[in-house]
Order: C-alpha cells, then sequence, then structure tokens
C-alpha cells in the first residue's frame, strides 16, 4: 500500500477496533508516521504537539481501562497519544495536533496499518492519563490513537456533499 493516492488514502481508511494480536507494528512504519505527523501543517509554524509511543502491555491495559470508548488499546500494539502544548500557540494548540493526528491516520493507513482516534482533551480522564505517563502540567492531552494491524475491515458511508456544502452563503447551492 506504500504510495497510495492520498485522495483514495482519504476515501478507504477506516477506524479500526480490531487488531491482530500476533502481528507487532515495525518500527521503521511507525517512524514514517511519526515523520507524516511532524510535517503537518500548524499556525505561525508552531508545531504545538508532541507524540508519546506506548508499547507497554501494562500502559496499554491502564489506558484502555481509562477510556470509555477505547478498550481495544489493550490489543493494539502500540498506542500513540498526541500532547499539545499551549506555550508554543496559545490560540491552537487544541487544533494544530488533531491536524498532526490525521496525517499520522493516513500514514499508517498507507502502509497497511490500522489506526482509531479517540478524544481525551478537556474529559475527566484527561487528569489520569497525565499521571500514568508523566505528563508535565504544561501539556494536554489531546487524543489517543491505537495502532496495528487490523483484524476487521469496516464499511463506512458518508453524508451527501450537497448536504455538507453551501456556496458563497450558508444554505446556498451551487
Amino acid at each position: 500500500m506504500i504510495g497510495m493516492d492520498v485522495l483514495e488514502a482519504i476515501r478507504t481508511r477506516r477506524s479500526i477496533r480490531k487488531y491482530d494480536r500476533n502481528r507487532d507494528v515495525e518500527p521503521e512504519k511507525l517512524l514514517a508516521c511519526l515523520e507524516a505527523a511532524r510535517w503537518a501543517p500548524s499556525a505561525s509554524n508552531k508545531q504545538p504537539w508532541h507524540f508519546i509511543v506506548v508499547r507497554s502491555k501494562e500502559k496499554r491495559e491502564e489506558l484502555a481501562r481509562l477510556h470509555p470508548y477505547g478498550k481495544f488499546m489493550a490489543e493494539s500494539p502500540v498506542v500513540l497519544v498526541v500532547l499539545g502544548d499551549p506555550q508554543k500557540h496559545q490560540k491552537y494548540f487544541k487544533c494544530d495536533p488533531p491536524i498532526a493526528t490525521q496525517n499520522f491516520l493516513l500514514a499508517a493507513h498507507a502502509q497497511g496499518l490500522g489506526t482509531c482516534w479517540m478524544g481525551v482533551v478537556d474529559s475527566s480522564i484527561e487528569e489520569p492519563m497525565r499521571q500514568l505517563l508523566g505528563v508535565p502540567d504544561n501539556l494536554r492531552i489531546i487524543c489517543t490513537v491505537s495502532v496495528g494491524y487490523p483484524a476487521e475491515k469496516p464499511e463506512k458511508t458518508r453524508q451527501p456533499l450537497e448536504e455538507l456544502v453551501s456556496y458563497e452563503s450558508f444554505g446556498k447551492g451551487k
């Protein structure tokens, strides 16, 4: 799948919640995903993000226990924890890391990996996750991403474009 057309990657990427437990994520694939994340656009090029790669079974299980929608983090071989840094950009530290995360998701999909992102910021689980991972008080946990080889092929649809797009003003068609 390496070299997949970007539009094809966008159309075919799905959230994966079941992983092949017998297959680890190769370090070079993970590094390629992190590189893709690093090159994401950011306001004023401040890059207000930091990434924690979690491979420890115990920590993945604890993350899964903490997140009400992320039980499958226990079975994915890798969990990426995405942080936002308000000191690097006070206004966009919550916006820019998700853009980097989307780059990570697409790069993972292009290499045959499955992912699922789960929001954390401004939730009751942010503080326990901060303690588990030793995240400094000046950083925020934006989201987590499970990463591994898919053991499912979910199908999803999207709303028609004409229901989502207006031209020149809200509600106006072409």
